[in-house]
């Protein structure tokens, strides 16, 4: 079974890739025009989706990346600059307009009906970097106890986005925009520092083997 603090770093660093709080305004903007009953339907979709498809990635990482004949302390390091690309787009800002031009996309094309899959599910819960964070952590989450453990955080996560997503009017309202960005930049260091671990022990077990 992994250890504390191994489970706390997986549990913020799947927390931060998702980023529950900068999610709320985008849900309001996709289902803007329905009432409360249709948005609970689609926040209660969007998780479940977004839930399965990292599941997957946590349970069967190793082998898919097996099957395109990558290891995993290449696939840290690749993963790792990728993350820190995320938490420099946080920081900076970019990755909100990024997220808030995929929600526009949905919009324009009247995708009312499937908006819980697309954008919300994915990629907007679980993008790139979610799904990233997610293979990189399920190389040292072996054993059955420890994927267990890990998927046991990934619907963690996805029921505090659930959460975020029912609240999501009053959070958008008592963060405002300052509150907003104080926090998605504060995030986006805690992001970037995990970044650097993870490629410091990519090019580790690289030189290692």
């Amino acid at each position: 079974m992994p250890s504390f603090d191994s489970l706390f770093n997986a549990f913020v660093t799947i927390l931060v890739t998702i980023d529950p709080p900068g999610l709320a305004p985008l849900f309001l903007a996709v289902t803007r025009g329905m009432n409360r009953e249709e948005r609970s339907q689609v926040s209660v979709r969007a998780s479940v989706i977004g839930f399965l498809v990292m599941a997957l990635f946590a349970v069967a990482g190793a082998s898919i990346l097996s099957v395109f004949g990558i290891t995993l302390p290449a696939f840290r390091v690749a993963g790792g600059f990728l993350l820190f690309f995320i938490a420099f787009e946080m920081v900076f800002e970019r990755r909100q307009d990024r997220k808030e031009k995929i929600g526009d996309v949905a919009i324009t094309k009247d995708m009312i009906h499937n908006i819980a899959a697309f954008p919300l599910a994915i990629p907007l819960i679980a993008g790139p970097g979610a799904i990233s964070a997610t293979v990189l952590l399920s190389g040292s989450f072996q054993g059955f106890a420890a994927q267990a453990a890990l998927v046991g955080i990934i619907l963690v996560c996805l029921v505090i986005t659930y959460l975020v997503f029912v609240l999501s009017e009053r959070i958008d309202r008592i963060l405002g925009q300052t509150g907003r960005s104080i926090l998605t930049r504060l995030l986006g260091v805690i992001l970037a520092a995990l970044a650097v671990q993870f490629v410091a022990d990519g090019i580790k077990a690289l030189m290692a083997s």
